[in-house]
């Protein structure tokens, strides 16, 4: 999160604006549901009673919440969600600037595929932290990875699944992702 002081000392780039962000979320929800369709006709399974969706607070949120209402409209199934805050399992001083937020994981993750979504992905170690907090609630079938927005600058061998949109960034640009507001749109900050 990016605090109000470092807030004035940044700018603001429109990367995306409505029309376009929603284009992009539309085809990454889209990628998301066919490859969900496929894995349940190759299995000839009826429905998705083995998957599981779980956002990475804070930006996967919103976009887990849109992954489980498409899946809803869609195919009539009512997927079960869930998220991490893996705060505690972060390996660099992030951890010691960010409030710790609860997880939540109302289900037995043992033997489930798991939809794991985020809305930046960069170099990797949210996830990685992620995954391993997932680990802690059980062991799940597969973790596929969902992000919006790939901003590149791998730091550890982890790659997406799914991926709206890449976008070249920076390690002092931070891309900002705003789906829920009533103009979507997607930032590059850029600490000056």
């Amino acid at each position: 999160m990016v605090s109000s002081d470092d807030f004035k000392k940044l700018d603001k780039i429109l990367l995306f604006n409505d029309s376009a962000t929603n284009d992009i979320l539309n085809d990454f929800i889209g990628s998301v549901l066919k490859s969900i369709e496929t894995q349940a006709r190759s299995a000839k399974a009826v429905g998705f009673s083995n998957t599981v969706i779980i956002g990475i607070k804070e930006g996967g949120v919103p976009l887990a919440g849109l992954i489980k209402k498409n899946i809803k409209n869609h195919f009539k199934i009512d997927c079960e969600i869930g998220y991490v805050d893996m705060t505690l399992y972060r390996d660099d001083p992030f951890t010691v600037k960010k409030p710790i937020k609860s997880t939540e994981l109302p289900f037995d993750i043992g033997d489930k595929d798991v939809i794991l979504v985020d809305d930046v992905i960069s170099s990797g170690r949210t996830v990685r932290a992620a995954i391993d907090e997932i680990f802690d609630f059980g062991r799940p079938k597969s973790i596929r990875l969902a992000v919006f927005i790939d901003k590149g600058g791998r730091e550890l061998p982890i790659c997406p699944d799914f991926v709206g949109k890449k976008i070249e960034a920076g390690k002092d640009e931070i891309i900002h992702v705003d789906i829920i507001s009533k103009e979507k749109r997607v930032d590059k900050i850029i600490k000056t």
